[in-house]
């Protein structure tokens, strides 16, 4: 049977990149999986107190976490444009002063927009005096797709994202490198169901089928090419069939 060149290498080419995306996206829910059971184990482990000594954010990310200190409400920040159950809102960021020395940033939960006044803040209740805070210790407050910076400007109270250390420069605060993502409730009427940080290994598996599947798709059509065009230089070849046509 003769193969034509470039048609097979072509077919090869996208037999082998629909191949790598599908381990690709295996390898990501790999990952996923494996978070979850490091997850899954922080929260059973006994909580870290959280003072004035740095804690890097390799050893703390995702470990449940104890403060005790009080929240500084005028040096808030709004993340815009995180929807909860389909319904436009924030999530507040309030600096926290440890009541040992140092400051940590606490994302508090969601609070819906204003929705007469795009930039009106709904209210809420800040506790006065000294508090005690329960959370997981996360690398941010949450990332959201931003083009450029200019929706994460500094000195804005209403933010499309938050930067520690950048923050950490803004305001001259001795931030720790983690945000606490507060759990416990303080009767502040803000929404605290977080999303799990491990969603979409469901999608990643099926993405990895979709991607084996073009990548059976395209060798099989490749199969079935080939056989056509050898037939058709079998028949042609064929005494008889050039006889039959004469």
């Amino acid at each position: 049977m003769k193969i034509r060149f470039w048609p097979t290498v072509l077919i090869l080419i996208v037999v082998a990149i629909t191949l790598r995306l599908g381990f690709w996206q295996r390898d990501r829910a790999h990952q996923k999986e494996a978070l979850n059971a490091r997850i899954v184990a922080f929260e059973n482990a006994p909580a870290q107190r959280v003072g004035v000594m740095p804690l890097p954010l390799k050893d703390i990310e995702f470990h449940r976490v104890l403060a005790r200190g009080e929240f500084l409400p005028e040096k808030v920040v709004y993340l815009d444009n995180r929807p909860y159950n389909d319904q436009p809102g924030f999530y507040v960021v309030m600096p926290f002063k440890l009541d040992g020395g140092g400051y940590v940033l606490v994302n508090r939960g969601w609070l819906p927009r204003n929705l007469a006044d795009r930039t009106g803040i709904e209210s809420y209740e800040t506790p006065k005096g000294e508090v005690d805070i329960e959370g997981i210790a996360r690398a941010n407050a949450s990332q959201a797709f931003e083009l450029g910076s200019g929706g994460s400007a500094a000195r804005q109270k209403i933010r499309q994202n938050l930067d520690i250390a950048a923050y950490a420069g803004e305001t001259g605060l001795p931030l720790q490198p983690f945000v606490i993502q507060q759990l416990n409730d303080t009767g502040d009427k803000l929404v605290r169901d977080w999303p799990a940080p491990t969603l979409g290994v469901e999608r990643n598996y099926g993405y990895m089928f979709q991607w084996w599947g073009m990548a059976a798709a395209a060798l099989g059509f490749g199969l079935y090419a080939a056989r056509r065009a050898a037939k058709k230089n079998t028949d042609a070849d064929d005494p008889e069939n050039r006889a039959s046509h004469a």
